[in-house]
């Protein structure tokens, strides 16, 4: 059974809707209920455990970095993480997000594109700032 099959079968329960929403807020509706953790992705395991953390009462003063959660996503699931995300931003945590999907970037506060290119060829900073500054630098192929 799925997040979202289950969500529909506790219908009458709130408690375990409440539970199994989050994790359909974060874009894993379709995950299997008890699916070994050694099947998930990345991306997944850390919505997982994103999911966790916005179950607990938010005092914000958090910061939370997550690497690539977006890998493996549809796009409507990428929308969904971002609201979450930006709802941890406005309860007044930080969040810092490596990633390369470009949805995530123009979202954010602030940008740094690490590069210009992969291995041997990156690692350096090339432009950082707002998303548009960043769109706008000659050196960012962001």
């Amino acid at each position: 059974m799925t997040v979202d099959t289950a969500f529909a079968f506790f219908a009458e329960e709130a408690q375990v809707r409440r539970s199994l929403d989050v994790l359909r807020q974060v874009g894993l509706g379709y995950l299997r209920l008890g699916q070994p953790a050694t099947e998930l992705s990345g991306g997944e395991a850390q919505r997982i455990k994103l999911a966790t953390e916005l179950q607990r009462t938010q005092r914000g003063q958090t910061l939370y970095v997550l690497d690539e959660p977006t890998t493996g996503l549809h796009p409507a699931d990428v929308e969904k993480l971002i609201a979450q995300l930006d709802g941890l931003v406005e309860a007044g945590n930080t969040v810092i997000v490596v990633e390369h999907d470009m949805r995530v970037a123009a979202g954010s506060d602030w940008v740094m594109d690490i590069g210009p290119g992969a291995g041997d060829e990156g690692g350096r900073v090339v432009a950082f700032g707002t998303p548009a500054e960043v769109a706008g630098s000659s050196k960012s192929r962001t």
